[in-house]
């Protein structure tokens, strides 16, 4: 009996330990990284995404070039939070931030921030950047660009947080990477 209720012990604990595991993949046909990971009911996925992609998605919204190139020089990623808890949680990408291997910290740019920078341009379009902070119910989700000012070839780890039932959670990614310039051949 001791032996069994062992082994369902550490098969539970296992798994307890995987379901807050970073998973990295690369996509077989570009080569670009994606991390993924669902940590204590906080699912976090990020995707590089090329300044060229970047500049297609502000380009068919008629950005001006200047805004375009602005945003095309910062590290975006794709980015999905998922409530994967049986509790109500809350973000704010104002708590994130990169830590390169020199001990920096780098802020993320918010999208309120990017809005008050395009409204001075008179851009007037909001749908692509990740919203600052959110609260979720149960199983909610969204998704937009995340950005951050860094080097392309530069791995920095990602520490991020959120409270899940008033209680202040953290989570890091280590080693990411903006995405290249260029997809290499």
């Amino acid at each position: 009996m001791l032996r069994c209720t062992l082994i369902i012990f550490l098969i539970c604990f296992q798994s307890l330990l995987l379901a807050n595991e970073v998973q990295q993949i690369r996509d077989p046909d570009s080569g670009l990284l994606s991390w993924k990971v669902d940590d204590q009911g906080f699912y976090l996925e990020l995707t590089q995404l090329l300044p060229d992609y970047i500049r297609a998605i502000y380009g068919s919204h008629g950005f001006p070039s200047k805004a375009i190139e602005n945003i095309a020089s910062y590290c975006v990623f794709g980015t999905k939070v998922i409530n994967t808890s049986d509790s109500s949680l809350f973000y704010s990408v104002t708590n994130w931030h990169a830590e390169t291997a020199d001990g920096v910290k780098h802020a993320f740019k918010t999208k309120s921030q990017w809005l008050d920078e395009w409204r001075k341009l008179e851009i007037h379009y909001s749908w692509t950047i990740l919203s600052t902070e959110q609260t979720f119910e149960i199983g909610d989700w969204s998704q937009g660009f995340t950005t951050i000012k860094l080097p392309r070839e530069e791995p920095f780890d990602l520490i991020y947080n959120w409270d899940l039932e008033g209680e202040k959670k953290f989570g890091k990614i280590k080693n990411l990477r903006c995405a290249p310039i260029k997809l290499q051949n």
